[in-house]
């Protein structure tokens, strides 16, 4: 049975990327998806890669952080190969990255496999709570925009059902939560309980502040990431800020449907953008040259890393 549940996990997130690569090359050409690489202009889409390796820099340092009362020192090289490793494994396996991250840290840093994954873990919180914050600013910034639009896609005794449906749903879970104790409900009491307590943690930390400051810095750095590389096509440079945040909050979504995004990523950047009502294929064309650019990179320093890492470990100790 966890064997079928393993391939389960496996197969189907590749089976949508599939599914989902062969929707979005059906709404528009290959031809014309090439014309729209072709006329990019590079250097912004070169500028949104360099941010892109900043935040993954930041990321790689502010473990260092979390590592630090566990009694170790460990060397910003080998974070920094661990996380770009984790990125590249996470196309193949979804979720596998993070154990051979942990992995990583533990023959090459000595770190105990549990802690170091605990600590990794403990980052997730950290992202989680600041995609929230990005999501809560998003709403409170285009809160007339997004009620304007649901308003004139459906009618306002409609909002007020679902919106009535929404709650009591809500209401059902908090109460199944809080006096089930089957599988389900304890996983998610779990997820809470580990989100508050990591938020927690982050205070009670040493350096806390440090670990906060390069925590914003990792999602402003995503944010720029995003918002620049529509530059690089003239259909987007008026874009306002509206459309990149939903897009990136969809975007950042998207990867965890499929293996790194595949497929899902342009699509969901459509999805958004259109609300806006931006042309579709500018956006389908950026959403594919986004996730390219990024995804060459990964493979690239992730590949890099993999087959780096053992020959510096080993200069290392001869040092």
């Amino acid at each position: 049975m966890t064997n079928s549940k393993s391939i389960y996990k496996i197969v189907l997130p590749l089976l949508l990327g599939v599914l989902l690569v062969w929707y979005s090359l059906s709404q528009i050409s290959v031809s014309k998806l090439l014309q729209y690489f072709k006329e990019a202009e590079y250097i912004w889409i070169v500028i949104g890669v360099v941010l892109g390796i900043l935040s993954h820099t930041s990321r790689a340092y502010r473990w260092l952080y979390m590592a630090e009362p566990l009694g170790f020192k460990p060397r910003l090289a080998n974070s920094f190969m661990s996380v770009y490793s984790a990125y590249l494994i996470n196309f193949t396996i979804p979720r596998a990255g993070e154990i051979a991250r942990a992995s990583i840290l533990t023959n090459y840093e000595g770190i105990p496999f549990e802690k170091g994954f605990g600590t990794i873990v403990a980052e997730r919180v950290a992202d989680t709570i600041m995609l929230l914050v990005i999501i809560f600013i998003a709403l409170f910034l285009e809160y007339d925009f997004i009620l304007g639009f649901f308003l004139d896609k459906f009618k306002p005794i409609t909002l007020v059902i679902l919106g009535s449906i929404v709650i009591l749903i809500g209401l059902i879970v908090y109460l199944f939560v809080k006096r089930s104790e089957t599988t389900l409900a304890l996983k998610i009491k779990n997820f809470v309980n580990g989100l508050v307590e990591g938020a927690l943690s982050i205070f009670k930390m040493k350096r806390k502040w440090a670990f906060i400051f390069h925590t914003i810095f990792i999602w402003t750095m995503y944010l720029s990431m995003f918002y620049v590389t529509t530059f690089a096509l003239p259909e987007l440079n008026d874009i306002s800020i509206a459309p990149v945040l939903i897009g990136f909050i969809l975007a950042s979504f998207s990867i965890a449907a499929t293996n790194g995004g595949i497929g899902s990523f342009p699509e969901a950047i459509v999805i958004a953008f259109m609300i806006f009502n931006l042309p579709e294929d500018p956006s389908r064309a950026f959403g594919w040259i986004m996730w390219s650019s990024q995804t060459f990179v990964i493979i690239l320093l992730g590949g890099l890393s993999l087959l780096y890492l053992p020959l510096y470990n080993r200069k290392q100790k001869r040092v």
